[in-house]
């Protein structure tokens, strides 16, 4: 007699489904795991933040400074010029004469616009009187900030003037790229004054003496017209100090814009 085969069991039968092995998670670890998933999250928007602060506000600030800077010098020429006069020669020496020298003005008020070269062919930042943080090297319409014991463009002594080296637009980040020679350009409502780069100087941020009439030695009278800027060094960092000495080499009125910016400042 045949015997009749035995039924096939039912594939998997004896063994523990999958399913069945997975070991529920207790509250303890339920609850690292909430934490550890916000840590993530909390660590990505961070980066994020950091990035719109490094990066992208300080593109959008930078945009806005030069910007307001340049209607500033607009509005001077576009005055200057209301009575037509000849066009200047492309000379880039400006007159050595005695400059004028204008009155110190308002707290926060806008006098100059600095121009330099070297920082870019379209870097150009206002000057406004005072060093306050908020209202002069963080605003929109201006990045850098007159001391206000300190002389005045083209004046006998020392114009300092102060601004960030990162944030906030990033003003003097790359004052460092300075060469002997350089030239940098202030303008005034009465003309332009051309100072040109001398030296370097790293120091504390308790030793102010670097904007002394004369720098280092307040107690000598003195002879020279120089400008002197400061900025935080090494870059997003405040540990010291980076100076930059300049001398003047001369003053030419508000029509004849200087060769090497002409382009900077009309925009063209």
């Amino acid at each position: 007699m045949t015997v009749p085969p035995e039924p096939e069991r039912r594939r998997g039968s004896g063994r523990r489904s999958a399913r069945g092995t997975q070991r529920k998670r207790g509250p303890v670890e339920a609850t690292i795991g909430v934490i550890g998933e916000l840590l993530i999250t909390a660590g990505i928007l961070v980066g994020l933040f950091l990035g719109w602060q490094v990066w992208w506000n300080n593109l959008v600030l930078s945009g806005q400074q030069t910007s307001a800077a340049q209607e500033q010098s607009k509005k001077w020429i576009d005055e200057a010029t209301t009575t037509p006069r000849p066009t200047p020669t492309d000379s880039t020496k400006p007159v050595a004469v005695d400059p004028p020298v204008m009155a110190q003005p308002a707290s926060y008020e806008p006098f100059a616009v600095i121009y330099i070269p070297r920082l870019g062919p379209d870097w150009k930042r206002t000057i406004r009187q005072t060093v306050d943080v908020e209202k002069v090297l963080n605003s929109y319409t201006a990045g850098v900030g007159h001391y206000p014991d300190t002389q005045m463009p083209g004046e006998v002594g020392n114009f300092a003037v102060a601004g960030h080296d990162s944030g906030w637009g990033n003003t003097f980040i790359d004052l460092s790229k300075l060469r002997v020679g350089d030239h940098i350009y202030v303008q005034t409502k009465d003309g332009w004054y051309t100072y040109v780069f001398r030296n370097f100087e790293y120091v504390q941020p308790t030793q102010v003496q670097v904007i002394a009439a004369v720098p280092r030695h307040p107690d000598v009278q003195p002879i020279d017209r120089l400008m002197t800027i400061t900025t935080c060094n090494p870059p997003f960092h405040a540990g010291e100090r980076l100076i930059a000495y300049n001398v003047f080499q001369g003053f030419a009125p508000t029509q004849d814009v200087p060769a090497e910016i002409r382009g900077a400042v009309t925009g063209g």
